[in-house]
């Protein structure tokens, strides 16, 4: 049995039959909130030639979390229910058959990610999507309930799960290619008694760096102590600069999801060439509507520095390279003036030649 070509991490994983390659695409509904204090999140893509995903309703325990308008974000009980509206739409040129359901998905070095096809977890099995598949035309719209049966022994904690939203291709025969393309909506459900638990992290210390290209960089980083996953966003502020100037507000749009528990680094590249400083940088991030905010005087280094500790600089590399050149071709002219000498001096002198007739007395 042949393992499949794959375009997307989502898809990885899918098996076919034998003598018959599949081709994958996947595109997943990973927008983040737009920074601003009462920011909601950018919706599932739905550009010409796609399909696109999107929720309805932000009903729940989330409250006003801007999350909540994007991702299923809610709480619930062993044995709890929770109800949820999609909508479907075609942007492509002809009518599409789409498929509906649920599927896993983990957090994994800062990243959510949906599993592939129909890989089940506990959120999956506890997932029903009705209607499960519809024929939508060319610009139509469509409205699918979410239903999520939380099972009487789940164990407590933050589960996480995908609806997927799936097209695939018409097959062309025996050895042919199949195209599946699939967009899908995130689910964050935390499972306990009571009320859900509180979002909280801390924020590292601020530092400024270097690229290896030279770029200037802000540091930090970030450390989950509450009881539910981040999806960060923020703003970094640099004031009080040489001279007094500001610079900034710069959107810091990280699209990092950092697990419960879990630390993840944070790095803001600078898009404009600024003095090295001292700055006070002032970073805000938020997940939700959890904020904190970190301050610290920062110096972008001069230069960036090798892996050895020494400096990258061109124009003393080239320097130490054009002196050490020149030393090499003096130490070789020294030695063959030396040898040319020595060979000079174990050279015979010249002897005249006894077959020469004497010349005549005058």
């Amino acid at each position: 049995m042949r393992r499949p070509r794959v375009r997307s991490p989502y898809a990885a994983g899918a098996l076919v039959r034998p003598s018959r390659w599949m081709l994958v695409s996947a595109l997943m509904a990973l927008a983040v909130p737009a920074v601003g204090a009462n920011a909601a999140p950018t919706p599932a893509p739905t550009g010409a030639g796609s399909i696109g995903l999107s929720l309805l309703d932000d009903a729940g325990t989330a409250g006003e979390d801007p999350r909540a308008r994007v991702y299923i974000v809610d709480h619930a009980g062993p044995g709890g229910v929770v109800h949820r509206r999609v909508e479907l739409a075609n942007n492509t040129a002809g009518t599409a058959h789409i498929v509906l359901y649920a599927a896993g998905a983990t957090i994994e070095r800062g990243t959510f990610v949906g599993a592939a096809d129909r890989t089940r977890n506990d959120v999956s099995t506890w997932t029903s999507v009705l209607p499960s598949a519809t024929d939508l035309p060319a610009g139509g719209h469509a409205l699918a309930d979410v239903t999520i049966r939380v099972a009487r022994d789940a164990a407590p904690g933050e589960h996480y799960g995908v609806v997927w939203a799936e097209v695939r291709s018409a097959s062309s025969g025996s050895g042919g290619v199949i195209e599946v393309s699939r967009v899908g909506i995130r689910i964050y459900l935390s499972v306990g008694p009571g009320a859900p638990p509180a979002a909280g992290f801390t924020v590292g210390s601020l530092s400024g760096a270097r690229s290896s290209a030279g770029d200037q960089l802000v540091t930090a980083s970030v450390h989950n102590t509450g009881g539910r996953a981040l999806d960060m966003v923020g703003t970094l502020q640099l004031l009080a600069g040489p001279g007094g100037v500001r610079a900034g507000p710069f959107p810091v749009t990280l699209g990092t999801t950092v697990a419960v528990g879990d630390s993840e680094p944070v790095t803001i590249a600078l898009a404009e060439r600024l003095p090295a400083g001292p700055w006070t940088a002032q970073l805000v991030l938020r997940s939700g509507l959890v904020e904190r905010t970190t301050q610290a005087t920062i110096t972008f280094p001069g230069k960036a520095k090798s892996p050895t500790g020494g400096s990258n600089s061109t124009g003393i590399g080239w320097l130490s390279a054009g002196i050490l050149a020149v030393a090499v071709l003096l130490g070789i002219a020294a030695v063959l003036v030396v040898a040319r000498r020595r060979r000079r001096r174990r050279s015979p002198r010249p002897t005249q030649d006894d077959s020469a007739e004497a010349l005549p007395a005058r």
